[in-house]
């Protein structure tokens, strides 16, 4: 429970390292951003666990909770 905690503590202040949307905050990736990786493959490691994370707070309408987070531990 405290290793998930961390998680989304960790995923509220990543930012994306390259690519087009480099230096943008994981969770404020668009979303058609988000489905194309989905559909491609998310990359390995951490990157690619909170990638599918994200992938999945968007598609479910959650990604409010990791903005609060962020807030939270900003």
């Amino acid at each position: 429970m405290l290793q998930d905690k961390q998680f989304l503590i960790t995923l509220s202040k990543t930012k994306m390292p390259y690519g087009k949307y480099k230096g943008r905050f994981l969770i404020d990736l668009p979303e058609h951003y988000i489905v194309w990786y989905h559909a491609k493959g998310f990359p390995g490691g951490r990157l690619g666990q909170m990638l599918g994370l994200v992938y999945e707070l968007k598609l479910n309408g959650l990604e409010d909770i990791v903005r609060e987070i962020k807030k939270q531990y900003s």
